[in-house]
């Protein structure tokens, strides 16, 4: 953690955002006392692809078949 004041984060902004690789964030104080943090942005997320399990996974026969009336009533909280 790297602790700057206001005036030294505005005189030398570029050379601290390059050194936010390094350092996990940056504390801005203001009369020596912690005001602000700067951290780093998450990496972005790889894209999945589209289909890449295809042929991996069986979805059984009936599998997106309505359910019985019991077993909805059930879920409803309804005693069959």
């Amino acid at each position: 953690m790297l602790m700057i004041n206001i005036h030294d984060a505005k005189t030398n902004l570029s050379k601290y955002l390059s050194q936010l690789d390094r350092e996990e964030e940056i504390v801005l104080c203001k009369r020596n006392r912690p005001v602000a943090v700067i951290r780093p942005l998450p990496s972005p997320r790889t894209r999945r692809v589209i289909g890449l399990e295809r042929g991996r996974l069986n979805v059984p026969e009936g599998f997106f078949d309505a359910l019985p009336e019991e077993l909805v009533a059930l879920y409803d909280g309804q005693d069959s």
